[in-house]
Formats: structure tokens, C-alpha cells, sequence
């Protein structure tokens, strides 16, 4: 019976409005019950208590309202917790509490179940792509992760990157309207500038991200500044050419004024010389952007290793010597692969199994 339920969270409040007049009910009935959705994030038509029983029940006739759970959870020795959580369907995707010594509370959250970039420094580049994650779906992970960083640190979350399982602007729509509840009063209320979506570099979405006048961070996996190199390890790159993304990062800053950040992994005897460094500091004279340096974090059977400190250092410096805003981003959950590019390495035999 549940099959044939209307996910009541994929509604809107004139949706809900328009259900409520039906049923001979006041408008004001559906923005109680949104709120109960997003604001005090009800899982069940039982916690409305201000809606008579009747109601609850005719909504229960009606509705389903199809909550992500943790299924598994794993604490790193630097406190970085990574979680398996369930989706409705027995889907299983990865998210990430990362907390840091300053303070700083990040959830990293993912977009698909799987991906289809075949990346190939990333564990989730090796799954397939199952599906998309819906936008409450999304939303829940947030959620999730906000109330463990509150149990487990006594803090809120600062920050939300949509850096997890798959690429985020191959999933839009869901993508757009899960910021959109995250950011607003009636959700999470977090603010718009604390919230960074990462693409590996689709410049006609980058482009409509732009004419959209998002308001929140962007981040481009680059990885390499010269064509060869990019096509070698993100496949993508073939139909979106570093010529295109400069185009395109530039059209987004017009629309929106936004520095773009692009993230660089450095792997050892690949990336990583003077000539290299000399290459992407030609790229960031060509966007407004900064550049963050990340630790290649190895994935089982891997053809990528880590760079030495000594080479990490002296590629930074090169950057900063030509005036490039650097930061070296140490990565965090290594003991558990919950680090960047490790999400699915392990549980990525569940998400086969699972979806089979």
C-alpha cells in the first residue's frame, strides 16, 4: 500500500494548499504542515499535534513521508564521523561530519547514488550510477548530521559541502531546491554563503548556476590545467575542455560576482612538478578564483599516490610566489575513508548488493 502513498515532502505549500481545499480544510492547515516537515523536521504524521487526529490519520491515508536513517556510523581517531545512510528504497549514500580545530562544522553530503564520471583517483567513481537523490533526501542528511554534531560535540554545523557521492549538477533540480530548503526560514535556515557545491566541470550547467544567481559557493574539481593530463584521469574533461569551464567560471562570476575555488590534488610524478604549478597559475589569471591544495587520499588498488610534503610545498609556494590565493587542505577521516575521493570505498559493496 505504501507504493501507491504521495511522498507528502515532495509537495509544495501551494501543492499542499491545493490538497487541503479539497479535502474542505484551511489554507492555513498546509503551512502547519509544512512547517512541521521542514522546520521541525517531523518524521511521522503523529508528531503534529496541533492537527486534530482525524487529520493525522487523513493524512497517513494519503501520505508517506520517507525519512533517510543512519545505517552505519564510524568515528575516526580526528573525530571525523562518517555515516551509511538508508534512503527509502534500500539505497545506501555517504555523508560526512568533519569538525576541525578552529571550530568549523562541516557536513558533507552526496548528491547520487553511485556516479557516472568514472574519476580515477575517486572510490565512487567506480560504482554505477543507481539514481538521484531527491531534494529531501538531501535534505536529511543535513539534518542528520547536524543533530550529531550536536551530540557528539555540542556544536551546530557551520558549513555544507556537496562533496559526497556523485556529481551534484548531473542532479539539478533536487540540488537547487534541497539549498533552497536548507537555507530557508522555514527549513534549516542556514545561510546561503556557508554552502559549497562542488562540479568536476559541466560548463552549460556551470553556466545556468550563473544565469540561476545562486547564491552560494562553487568549487571546480581542476586537478590538472592542461587538457592531456585532465582527460586522463576525468573523463569528462573530453566534452568539457578547459577552454569551456574559463568561459564558463567567468560567465558565473559576471551573473553572480563569485570567486570560484578550484580544488587540486596532487599526486606524486603526475601533478605535481614546478611545470604544473607554472600551468595552473596560468589558469587562475584567467578566472577570479583561489586554489585549494588537497592530500591525495590512496583507494583500494589505486593507480595514484600521495605527493612528498617536500613537493606539496614547493608547488604551494610556486603558486604563491605568482600572487595565487593558496590554502593546503589537510584531509581528515583517512582511518576510516571518509576522506576526499574515499566515500564508497568500503561501503560501495553495499550499494551494489543493495541495488542488485
Amino acid at each position: 500500500m505504501s507504493d501507491k502513498l504521495v511522498d507528502i515532502r515532495s509537495l509544495s505549500v501551494d501543492e499542499l494548499i491545493a490538497y487541503f481545499a479539497k479535502e474542505g480544510e484551511k489554507p492555513y492547515r498546509a503551512k502547519q504542515v509544512y512547517e512541521w516537515l521542514w522546520k521541525k523536521q517531523a518524521v511521522s504524521f503523529e508528531e503534529m499535534t496541533n492537527l486534530s487526529l482525524p487529520l493525522r490519520e487523513l493524512l497517513q491515508k494519503h501520505f508517506i513521508i520517507r525519512a533517510v536513517v543512519v545505517s552505519d556510523q564510524q568515528i575516526s581517531s580526528d573525530k571525523t564521523i562518517k555515516n551509511a545512510f538508508k534512503l527509502h528504497d534500500g539505497s545506501i549514500v555517504e555523508g560526512v561530519l568533519i569538525p576541525t580545530s578552529s571550530g568549523r562544522m562541516t557536513a558533507c553530503i552526496s548528491s547520487q547514488v553511485g556516479c557516472s564520471l568514472t574519476c580515477k583517483f575517486c572510490g565512487t567513481g567506480r560504482l554505477k550510477l543507481m539514481r538521484n537523490i531527491n531534494a529531501d533526501e538531501i535534505f536529511d542528511q543535513v539534518k542528520l548530521i547536524r543533530d550529531q554534531s550536536m551530540e557528539h560535540y555540542g556544536m551546530p554545523i557551520s558549513n555544507v559541502v556537496y562533496m559526497g557521492m556523485g556529481e551534484p549538477l548531473l542532479n539539478y533540480k533536487n540540488v537547487i531546491k534541497s539549498v533552497e530548503l536548507l537555507t530557508s526560514h522555514q527549513g534549516l535556515g542556514l545561510a546561503p554563503r556557508r554552502i559549497t557545491v562542488s562540479t568536476a566541470g559541466i560548463a552549460k550547467m556551470i553556466k545556468k548556476l550563473g544565469d540561476d544567481e545562486v547564491k552560494f559557493h562553487l568549487a571546480l574539481s581542476l586537478h590538472a590545467a592542461n587538457d592531456e593530463k585532465r582527460n586522463k584521469i576525468m573523463p569528462i574533461n573530453e566534452q568539457n575542455s578547459l577552454e569551456s569551464l574559463i568561459e564558463a567560471l567567468n560567465y558565473f562570476y559576471d551573473k553572480t560576482g563569485e570567486r570560484v575555488t578550484l580544488e587540486y590534488i596532487v599526486f606524486k610524478d603526475f601533478n605535481d612538478s614546478l611545470k604544473d604549478a607554472a600551468e595552473l597559475a596560468d589558469f587562475c589569471y584567467k578566472v577570479k578564483s583561489k586554489v585549494n591544495i588537497i592530500e591525495y587520499n590512496p583507494i583500494e588498488a589505486g593507480e595514484f599516490e600521495q605527493t612528498t610534503p617536500e613537493r606539496l610545498e614547493a608547488f604551494a609556494g610556486y603558486l604563491q610566489s605568482r600572487k595565487v590565493i593558496v590554502n593546503i587542505r589537510r584531509s581528515r577521516g583517512k582511518d576510516i575513508d571518509a576522506a576526499c575521493g574515499q566515500l564508497a570505498n568500503k561501503n560501495g559493496a553495499v550499494v551494489d548488493r543493495v541495488m542488485k
